[in-house]
């Protein structure tokens, strides 16, 4: 089996240029070559042509053939040859190069000829158009050869045709300049070759530079494979190059990005965060940013080709549903731990109950059961924890408060809670209510106020829950993003990216998930208070469809 081996495309392209360009200098030679013949031809039937006129202009050259023509005899011959009109028309070859000057009279008959053996004779080419009157330029081929002559009748005294003066020019004397014009031509056609191939190959190499030696085919093949990835993928690919210009961006990246019609413009001037622009610039090589509500994490690698780098490519994907999920499994792993310790602590004192009864200690056995049902059978260390009837609320802020306290933070309930109901979306709520608690947390931490507190309070709207969450810490300045959030940017306490996904989770990206879950209820979240010498931020946030079993009209009510 034979495999044939086809040229690279440069080379195909290469002798292709050069066979058209030759083509090309073939034609023009042609046409040239062809014009310069023709303009050599017309100017010696003109050449002959006036020294024909002027010939048959000569007074002598008139009356002698005039007095020929009217004598009833033929010419003599031996006469003419040393006769008048054989010596001027000699005279007349030798100072023009001609090849022949030729006198006759009506008849035909040579009256000069550069042959004197000739004079007397008639001459082999027609000349009765002369004798009419007319004027004759044309390429004939008499006894001499082939020639460019030109035919001008001799008039008498009255101007009647009485003869012909006929002047020719030897082919290869019309072509003498012929040669050296071909030298010329071939010179400039050789030049132009050259010139074309040197021109190609520049072309050739500044091609290869811009395309990396790539290729029309694997082009085509590359283009097909881009727009496979590209649209085969959801992560979102933004390819800038060495001076910041996008060249690559699919649909993924502008819906993720909020871009629109980004290619060929500067990555500066797209709007982006400035998380995004400085990891497409190459600061950093992961980080994750919030846009437009949504989490993506960025993931920035140079491209380089032999040695030459061409830019960089930003992996977007969109982590908002993994975060969303793994804060909901925060949440449950939160009121997991907080049963776990309940049943716990349930045990043991049901194991000191029956360890009362065995002893026959029933009226202490009654006694302890009173106490475990008015105090609950684990005492977590939240204030106000009663006036939250939900078993759900109960035990998730519950666990919220040890948390907090393993932290030095207290964590209370507000005075002014009231919920009535029970909580019917627990994922949603535990995910917004659990935000706000671990935020607040956090800034009592790093607050300067002591104690260190966090204060949540519950409130029912109809089938709304409404939470608000204070704490001790710094609160929002003024120049933070969250207090500018007011005006307008993201609410969040804190940084917009942050180097890692792992850290960035719940350091920079839960508020605004919760502001979508919340939004995405029909509720918000908002900021009541930046924060000031009393307290800290206060933020609230509205559920609708959280709760349940609560009257939402007055005939409900009646």
């Amino acid at each position: 089996m034979s495999t044939t081996i086809r040229p690279r495309f440069a080379t195909r392209a290469l002798l292709l240029h050069l066979a058209t360009v030759a083509l090309v200098v073939g034609l023009c030679t042609g046409v040239y070559l062809a014009l310069a013949v023709q303009q050599l031809r017309a100017e010696a039937e003109s050449t002959a042509l006036g020294i024909a006129r002027t010939l048959a202009e000569d007074p002598q050259v008139r009356s002698d053939v005039a007095r020929i023509s009217a004598e009833s005899d033929r010419p003599d011959a031996e006469a003419l040859r040393s006769g008048p009109l054989q010596r001027i028309a000699m005279s007349v070859a030798e100072r023009t190069d001609a090849l022949f000057v030729v006198i006759t009279d009506e008849d035909g008959i040579r009256l000069a000829h550069p042959t004197s053996e000739r004079i007397g004779e008639v001459v082999s080419t027609p000349f009765a158009a002369v004798l009419a009157g007319n004027e004759v330029v044309d390429w004939q081929t008499g006894t001499l050869g082939e020639s460019a002559r030109a035919k001008v009748p001799v008039r008498d005294a009255a101007g009647v045709p009485v003869g012909e003066v006929s002047v020719g020019f030897e082919r290869t004397g019309v072509f003498d300049d012929l040669p050296p014009l071909l030298t010329v031509i071939g010179i400039s056609a050789a030049a132009a070759l050259t010139l074309a191939l040197l021109t190609f190959l520049l072309l050739r190499r500044r091609w290869e530079r811009l395309t990396l030696g790539v290729q029309p085919e694997e082009l085509v093949a590359l283009v097909q494979n881009q727009t496979a990835v590209l649209n085969g993928v959801d992560d979102g690919v933004l390819a800038v190059d060495g001076s910041g210009i996008v060249r690559v961006s699919n649909a993924a990246a502008d819906r993720m990005l909020g871009l629109d019609a980004p290619i060929g413009r500067p990555i500066a001037d797209l709007g982006l965060p400035t998380a995004v622009r400085d990891t497409a610039a190459g600061d950093g090589a992961h980080s994750s940013a919030v846009v437009d509500g949504r989490v993506l994490y960025l993931d920035s690698r140079p491209v380089v080709r032999d040695d030459r780098p061409l830019g960089r490519v930003l992996i977007v994907r969109d982590r908002t549903d993994l975060i969303a999920l793994t804060d909901r499994l925060e949440s449950v792993r939160a009121v997991t731990a907080a049963l776990r310790v309940q049943r716990h602590e349930f045990a043991n004192r049901m194991h000191v109950a029956a360890g009362l009864i065995d002893a026959d200690r029933i009226s202490d056995a009654r006694a302890f059961l009173g106490e475990l049902v008015a105090r609950g059978s684990v005492a977590f260390p939240v204030a106000g924890l009663d006036l939250l009837s939900d078993p759900f609320l109960h035990s998730f802020l519950g666990a919220k408060g040890i948390e907090a306290s393993e932290r030095g933070v207290a964590l209370r309930i507000a005075e002014e809670t009231q919920l009535i109901g029970t909580v019917v979306e627990p994922e949603d709520v535990a995910a917004v209510l659990g935000n706000l608690v671990d935020n607040a947390v956090t800034a009592a931490v790093a607050g300067p106020r002591s104690p260190r507190w966090v204060e949540v309070a519950v409130l029912g709207d109809g089938d709304a829950l409404v939470v608000t969450v204070a704490d001790s810490g710094a609160g929002f300045g003024l120049d933070d993003p969250l207090a500018l959030h007011e005006r307008g940017t993201q609410p969040d306490r804190r940084s917009e990216s942050t180097a890692d996904g792992e850290a960035a989770h719940g350091h920079g990206l839960g508020l605004p998930l919760a502001r979508e879950i919340a939004r995405g209820s029909g509720g918000d979240l908002w900021i009541i208070d930046l924060g000031g010498e009393a307290h800290g931020a206060v933020v609230a946030a509205r559920l609708r469809g959280a709760v349940s079993g609560i009257p939402t009209s007055p005939k409900e009510t009646e």
